[in-house]
């Protein structure tokens, strides 16, 4: 008997161009390399309404025997083996959505999880080779309410709810850079502090919320038993520090200057903008203290870079 390892691999690029070769020499037509093959199989094992409806737009296998590609037996029609492959392949990310939205998850249950993420991915299908980007779009899903008429939308916050997950993922994976921080500011003259250029962090985000799902995911996180949210409009602060994944709510002032920030410039303009916010929503007119208990806490947090620091790696899309 033939090792494992070295016998005969069905799923070989030898095996597959001979059934390409098998394919053209008695039906003339269908996958004529390697590569058409391949990709009529992805196609199949990924339609997202499952391997009869793809197989009937197949028009490489539609008019040519399946058979010739995959054998089948009397346990297992052809049919049956790829649908093995596309209920592994839908598990799979399945399982991925589990961890990605482990919330969601948890408000939701085993079965109406199930039913929102077929639902999502009939509507979004994965098309980058990286499940990091298959949940991207779940927000958007769930804000339009294409699931209308089932279980979720007894949980109208759930949408902030996937936000809120998918931006802390953005922020785990996303690129670095150097950080500001006091000991180097230290010896900076007070008459450069206004035109020192600074910006966002690359992997720190403002999200604008609609219900405090920040609580609700604390709460989980934490193993205790969680509420629905209040309904409370916010910003969220969400950044990476030290490789953990941090969030809180921004305080007044904070959203427009590091929506400054954001956009690279200089400490005279975030102070200004903090100035306006601050003063229109709150009626502050102290600022120095609150500028320095902010900036103070920013540099310990890791979220301010300077202007020309390089960035490192990919930041998630």
């Amino acid at each position: 008997m033939a090792s494992p390892r070295t016998g005969f691999n069905p799923w070989s690029d030898a095996s597959l161009q001979a059934s390409c070769s098998t394919v053209t020499s008695h039906y003339g037509q269908g996958p004529r390399t390697l590569a058409d093959l391949q990709t009529s199989l992805y196609r199949l094992i990924t339609a997202p309404g499952g391997v009869e409806e793809a197989l009937a737009n197949e028009s490489a296998l539609h008019n040519c025997a399946l058979e010739a590609i995959i054998a089948g037996n009397k346990g297992l029609s052809v049919h049956d083996r790829i649908g093995i492959y596309a209920n592994a392949y839908f598990y799979r990310l399945l399982d991925v959505f589990k961890e990605d939205f482990s919330c969601i998850y948890n408000v939701l249950g085993d079965t109406d999880f199930h039913n929102l993420i077929t639902g999502y991915l009939i509507e979004y299908p994965s098309t980058e080779p990286s499940l990091l980007y298959a949940g991207r779009r779940l927000a958007d899903y769930l804000k339009t309410g294409r699931q209308a008429g089932k279980p979720v939308l007894q949980f109208p916050f759930l949408a902030d709810l996937a936000r809120l997950e998918r931006v802390s993922a953005e922020a785990f994976h996303g690129a670095d850079a150097g950080v500001l921080d006091e000991a180097s500011l230290r010896s900076l003259a007070p008459e450069a502090w206004p035109a020192l250029r600074m910006r966002l962090h690359p992997a720190a985000h403002i999200l604008d919320i609609e219900w405090r799902v920040d609580t609700l995911m604390t709460a989980i996180k934490e193993g205790r038993q969680w509420e629905p949210p209040e309904r409370s409009p916010v910003a969220i602060l969400v950044w990476r520090h030290e490789w953990r994944v941090r969030y809180r709510v921004l305080e007044p002032g904070e959203r427009a200057a590091l929506k400054a920030a954001a956009c690279s410039t200089d400490f005279a303009s975030i102070c200004g903008a903090l100035a306006i916010e601050l003063e229109s929503v709150a009626g502050v007119t102290d600022l120095a203290p609150i500028i320095n208990r902010l900036f103070t806490d920013w540099l310990r947090d890791g979220i301010l870079t300077s202007a020309s620091a390089d960035v490192h790696g990919a930041e998630p899309a």
